[in-house]
């Protein structure tokens, strides 16, 4: 087990879709199962349980997308940058964030109320500490950058979502242990994608088709030289176990 790797979860008793702030949720509204969630979510859990310490948020009527805590808050260290979450939504799990990381010691950092800002959604460390990627354009707004990079003292890499199917940074790119990088060059612009190969080298660059990048198989984790993914082709799992995942 890597003690030292955190994450927070928040169990899915209140899940569903209850209305549409993206285009995967567009013709789904209450047709998700919630036994599916659960069991799902246990998936997960006792994945991540066996390999890292697991935190436990309690979930909230009437906020069902806080299972999602990615998009609670950044956090680096001891520090977060609280989430200002761009849809009203989502602004009323805000504060039930806010009471569980200040009960944990954390020093917490606000942004200002009309700046949005959507946590681990759109805020990826490099896996070596080097830098911060974040990305805007949907969410997340560039002007939340310079707030982020003078309050966790890192140098920020501002990358701009072009595909609306990709609305958050993590549903597209996901930095690796050992300097590799998983990710879906057509969700960035030219420019993005032009500084994301300046700071990896090719070799590092695990880049995907959009077959694998719409099965999120990007949104995933990462522990050490274990990843989980929602799914992966053949030839994804071959390019990841070939660089020793």
């Amino acid at each position: 087990m890597s003690a030292s790797i955190r994450f927070l979860m928040c169990p899915p008793h209140h899940y569903d879709v209850d209305y549409v702030i993206n285009p995967w949720m567009e013709g789904n509204v209450h047709k998700s199962s919630r036994d599916q969630a659960v069991e799902q979510w246990q998936g997960l859990f006792h994945i991540l349980k066996d390999n890292a310490t697991v935190d436990i948020v309690e979930p909230q009527l009437g906020v069902p997308d806080m299972v999602f805590t990615a998009n609670a808050g950044l956090v680096v260290g001891d520090r977060v940058v609280l989430s200002r979450f761009f849809h009203k939504e989502r602004q009323g799990e805000e504060p039930f964030f806010k009471e569980w990381f200040k009960s944990q010691g954390f020093t917490v950092f606000e942004l200002p109320k009309d700046l949005p800002f959507e946590g681990a959604g759109d805020a990826l460390l490099d896996r070596e500490g080097r830098w911060l990627w974040a990305g805007y354009g949907f969410r997340s707004e560039l002007d939340s950058h310079p707030y982020l990079a003078r309050w966790l003292d890192i140098e920020v890499l501002s990358l701009r979502l072009m595909d609306e199917r990709f609305y958050h940074l993590d549903t597209c790119f996901c930095p690796l242990s050992g300097g590799y990088l998983l990710y879906y060059p057509p969700a960035f612009d030219a420019y993005s994608n032009r500084l994301i190969e300046m700071r990896v080298p090719e070799a590092k660059r695990i880049a995907i088709d959009e077959a694998d990048a719409v099965n999120f198989s990007c949104n995933a984790v990462n522990i050490n030289h274990l990843v989980i993914l929602n799914k992966a082709s053949t030839g994804l799992r071959q390019r990841l176990e070939s660089a020793g995942f």
